[in-house]
């Protein structure tokens, strides 16, 4: 999607009807991540975030999305810029600047991640609330271009506390939305898939591609089914669940990298230069597997599963 969408092209009010993770309908709510990111990979990425505000809420017994509403999730927390909160009991203001804002101008709530004396708490915020403001310009990419995803500015902007530091991250549910987002690259990746697993033609070398990328899928599949079946079982164990979630997404990005590669190797510059859904997918779904941390994920895994 070139433009960002309209608040009523993403099925919001559909996802407050998904079960959330751990209720024993796992699969099906990935499944829906899956379909929605494969048909459009910006409101997929848009919808998980909000099904994903959806769970955290439940988790931490906060107020619900409501019909109507799309939450964003801003939780980024480079260095600088700095987002900080002054809190008044439940209450905050929140002043500052924060990055990697997706749905700015499409979003009506969101939680926030920002600054207090223990370390970064979690805010809901309305968005409508004066002061709040994209800062222009700070989106240079083609890719996910759609996503609104924009640098905020808060200036004395109310808020409720919705987890004291270490609320927010220290959940198995953290882990579970984490699998969601890798969810959102399977499917944008099968989308990707698609033109070269319907493309016709027997040459070896084209059907060779199609091979792998139809295995690598499946594999990919496999483990998010697995994973579900595994979080269904045990929602609550918030170590297994990191574990769950970094062999999950490793699997996931490997299997989308490889679809990126293979298709482009199979079918050549044509879709990318002539077919613009193809190319705008490609484009997204690159961006987008960059929420990964790579290498930093994989060190992150080795030295949970290694000897202690």
């Amino acid at each position: 999607m070139d433009r960002a969408p309209a608040r009523a092209d993403i099925p919001a009010d559909k996802a407050l009807s998904w079960p959330l993770p751990g209720s024993g309908g796992t699969d099906s709510r990935w499944q829906a991540l899956f379909d929605t990111a494969r048909d459009d990979v910006v409101i997929g990425r848009l919808t998980e975030a909000h099904a994903d505000a959806c769970a955290i809420s439940h988790d931490l017994g906060s107020t619900m999305p409501q019909p109507g509403q799309l939450w964003g999730v801003w939780a980024a927390q480079p260095p600088t810029p700095v987002l900080r909160a002054v809190l008044h009991a439940s209450t905050a203001v929140l002043s500052g600047r924060k990055v990697w804002c997706s749905g700015a101008g499409i979003c009506s709530h969101a939680l926030v991640t920002a600054d207090i004396e223990g370390g970064a708490a979690l805010f809901a915020v309305d968005l409508a609330e004066p002061g709040v403001a994209a800062v222009p310009g700070s989106w240079h990419g083609s890719g996910m271009v759609g996503s609104a995803t924009s640098t905020m500015d808060f200036d004395a902007v109310p808020a409720t506390l919705v987890a004291a530091p270490g609320g927010y991250l220290g959940r198995a549910g953290f882990w579970h939305g984490a699998v969601g987002v890798a969810a959102c690259w399977l499917g944008a990746a099968q989308g990707v898939g698609d033109l070269l697993l319907e493309s016709s033609g027997d040459d070896p070398l084209r059907q060779s591609h199609r091979g792998a990328v139809d295995a690598a899928l499946y594999a990919a599949r496999c483990a998010l089914a697995c994973a579900a079946a595994e979080v269904d079982a045990d929602p609550h164990d918030s170590h297994t669940a990191r574990i769950r979630a970094r062999r999950v997404r490793a699997i996931v990005e490997h299997a989308a990298t490889c679809t990126i590669d293979r298709v482009g190797r199979a079918l050549g510059a044509a879709p990318l230069a002539q077919n613009a859904a193809h190319a705008r997918r490609v484009a997204d779904l690159t961006v987008y597997l960059r929420q990964s941390h790579a290498d930093y994920d994989l060190a992150d895994l080795g030295a949970l599963v290694g000897p202690r």
